[in-house]
């Protein structure tokens, strides 16, 4: 039984309690010091009989019960990336379904934590028809009329026949043999972008501002926000069942235009005819995307809707072929109910991120819900962030800034009710902090995913005073009736467009604070003036390299102890014209977008796992399992160490520990040996244009010793933390184990 402090010193005799009051409460202050400790050993206790379950264990207790049944060691992943809980869990349920393709699949999915799709190949031979055992589907000569299969051949979902290819699945080659399986991983993952909800719990507008591509609007909009094309990407469905395999919409893959145009088009026809719609992409309860053009709140039904190809902006038109408006009105068979006529409201091109508007319906403003790809929880993103808000401190060094807040407001373009100071700009939310005394803890909290087009500078700029911490982030309120404090960090992205400012005024005698910006995607300059700062944190956050980056301007001595932080976070060009007390980067990405990624000639620079596109001049650098895609020139060689980078010839930097291509290139003095090492060596991505899915991914292609070259294994730069060469090697261990007798399987990444 649990007691409290005061109920453990109501036990005490009352003489005691009398004589305690009157000697100062001593011995009240013992028993709560005794009744802590009895909480702490009672919580312990439980948590003992919680271990014994897989289910409720602690982290540390999973590789313990993995040993107990005999599961073969895997390669340590953290738990920050994910838990290898799962796989310890259906240990048995795969033993006695062991070789199954779904069994497989889910294997992968467990032990990877990526979304997983198993082929049998023999299922796609080309072999001829036996009459006890015909295989209508499986033509040798595809069918050209089917659009729809011809446009998934030579992917996960592939139905085609194909010829024997001896090659050893293995090695990623060959595929199609009897004895192949083929296990798909998806590495990017979709992020949804959600409406807000009203006190009702009911959805409002759309959660995000498309970009209009002209202004005034002319129909044109995109889905991101920055103007640029990005695909769209599903949002994926659980499978109901254990023995289903994976399909389109239960993977996070990027949309096909043909298969959501077919889909609307059956669901026109379906209700003309007065047939059930069968639903997947475009379910009533949660559609792959949503368009909410206006200031109206309803969204457009699916049947509004136009799936087709948008690389010349055009409205289509009632032509032939595939891009086409279609034709009023459906015809059905049956008279009752009659023919019926679905007017095009919208025209959607998900694979670039497009939207057109017919002529004379053009919307001013429209909101959208939808999911874009990328490859991890980086930058301004709608993902969970309670765990870095959580890890915040004060000025002091204590734990928990958020439980010592001393002013709130909250920005929303959305009307909100509730307990809660809710402004309609960020400006005026800024406005009122700069109202506060020093030594204040604030938060601004952005309640949405809209684009909020104003600058943060001149008159509005940002001032932190003499012992405050200002936190402005991105959060969900849907239950709106609650306070601020009840806001998470999750569901929304906001976009400010425009420019942010911050300027310390702590003057020299005092601490001076602190800014932190967590959430946000920034299409503008953030930008430091000369004053005294103490801290300015990145967190989460994108500042979009092409449109913006981070700078510090004034004259020496000013903002002497500021120490710049960007963490997990995507930034552009970073100039420090005046010395800072250090730059630090971590699990982040540096885009000079063709300048230099890093100007801080009088300033220490520590990189760790970050990836930094175009050139770093810094005074003195510290960098460790980091990739430099530019020139590093450091200008203390005494001080200063580079270990386990990718470091580009022709830099000069400190002493390099395990550094690529230097490592490779021990004991080689041969001339064209070493010039095909430097190029085999050079690392690649799969996109360098931020906005792209696959923006600073590494190519399969690079060679292990950088996918693989950082100091605990793990791939350099900064998708480090995602552990992908440990998850691959996991799952490499755990198929042996499961693999019927002579069969092979081999692993592909669709994404």
């Amino acid at each position: 039984m649990t007691y409290t402090p005061d109920e453990l010193f109501e036990l005490l005799p009352a003489v005691y309690r009398i004589r305690d009051a009157n000697q100062g409460n001593v011995l009240r202050a013992l028993i709560e010091v005794l009744a802590n400790q009895a909480l702490a050993i009672e919580k312990d206790i439980g948590q003992l009989y919680d271990n014994w379950f897989i289910e409720t264990c602690d982290e540390w207790v999973v590789p313990y019960i993995g040993d107990l049944l005999g599961v073969r060691g895997l390669h340590s992943v953290s738990h920050a990336t994910f838990s290898l809980r799962a796989r310890v869990a259906n240990t048995l349920a795969y033993r006695r379904r062991k070789g199954t393709a779904a069994m497989l699949e889910q294997l992968a999915r467990d032990t990877t934590d990526w979304p997983a799709h198993a082929v049998e190949f023999f299922e796609l031979l080309g072999w001829t028809q036996n009459y006890n055992h015909l295989r209508p589907a499986n033509l040798i000569t595809p069918d050209l009329r089917r659009t729809d299969v011809l446009e998934l051949l030579n992917t996960p979902f592939d139905q085609i026949s194909h010829t024997v290819d001896v090659r050893h699945i293995a090695s990623g080659r060959g595929k199609h043999n009897i004895p192949n399986i083929g296990l798909f991983l998806w590495r990017l993952q979709g992020y949804p972008l959600t409406a807000v909800a009203d006190p009702n719990l009911k959805l409002t507008r759309g959660g995000a501002t498309a970009r209009a591509l002209a202004s005034p609007p002319d129909g044109r909009f995109t889905f991101n926000p920055l103007g640029v094309d990005a695909p769209l990407f599903n949002e994926t469905q659980p499978e109901a069942e254990i023995t289903h395999l994976a399909e389109e919409i239960n993977v996070p893959a990027s949309l096909r235009r043909r298969a959501l145009y077919d889909e609307l088009e059956a669901r026109r026809q379906a209700i003309t005819d007065g047939k059930t719609v069968v639903e997947s992409y475009f379910r009533d309860q949660s559609p792959v995307f949503r368009i909410f053009p206006g200031t109206g709140t309803t969204a457009l039904i699916p049947e509004e809707i136009l799936i087709c190809d948008l690389s010349n902006w055009q409205f289509p038109s009632p032509s032939k072929g595939y891009n086409k408006a279609p034709k009023p009105p459906y015809k059905t068979t049956d008279p009752n109910p009659p023919d019926q006529t679905f007017p095009i409201k919208a025209a959607i091109d998900p694979v670039l991120g497009r939207i057109t508007f017919p002529s004379g319906t053009t919307p001013n403003d429209v909101y959208l819900e939808y999911a874009y790809g990328f490859s991890g929880d980086m930058g301004g993103g709608p993902y969970d962030r309670s765990k870095a808000l959580g890890a915040l401190k004060t000025l002091d060094g204590e734990n928990g800034l958020l439980d010592k807040v001393q002013w709130q407001a909250g920005v929303s373009q959305t009307p909100l009710t509730g307990p809660n100071t809710i402004f309609s700009t960020l400006a005026d939310a800024v406005d009122a902090w700069n109202q506060q005394p020093p030594n204040t803890v604030g938060t601004i909290a952005i309640l949405d995913s809209r684009t909020y087009t104003e600058n943060l500078t001149g008159a509005h700029h940002i001032e932190i005073p003499e012992g405050s911490q200002l936190l402005i982030y991105v959060a969900d309120l849907s239950a709106q009736l609650l306070p601020l404090k009840s806001a998470v960090p999750q569901n929304q992205r906001a976009h400010i467009h425009g420019n942010i400012s911050v300027e310390g005024t702590a003057s020299s005698t005092a601490t001076p604070g602190e800014l932190i910006l967590n959430g946000l995607l920034v299409e503008g300059d953030v930008k430091v003036l000369s004053g005294r700062l103490g801290s300015l944190r990145l967190s989460h956050c994108t500042v979009a390299p092409a449109s913006g980056g981070l700078s510090v301007t004034g004259s020496s001595g000013a903002n002497d102890q500021l120490v710049i932080s960007i963490e997990n976070s995507i930034c552009g060009a970073v100039d420090l014209q005046t010395s800072v007390a250090p730059l630090q980067a971590t699990d982040s990405i540096v885009d000079g977008d063709g300048n230099p990624a890093i100007q801080a000639a009088s300033s220490r620079a520590d990189l760790n796992t970050s990836t930094l596109f175009g050139a770093v001049n810094i005074k003195e650098l510290h960098a460790s399992d980091s990739i430099f895609d530019g020139t590093v020139t450091a200008q203390l060689h005494q001080s200063g160490c580079v270990r386990f980078c990718y470091v580009p010839d022709g830099s000069d930097t400190p002493r390099r520990f395990r550094c690529q291509p230097d490592l490779a290139l021990t004991g080689v003095a041969d001339g064209p040996t070493q010039k095909e090492i430097k190029l085999r060596l050079e690392p690649s991505f799969t996109s360098t244009s931020y906005g792209d899915p696959g923006y600073a991914q590494l190519k399969l292609s690079v060679p292990m010793e950088i996918r693989g070259g950082a100091d605990d294994g793990a791939e350099m730069g900064a998708f480090h933390f995602l552990q992908q060469p440990q998850r691959e090697a996991n799952l490499l261990a755990s198929l042996d184990e499961y693999l019927r007798f002579s069969l092979e399987a081999g692993i592909f990444y669709a994404t």
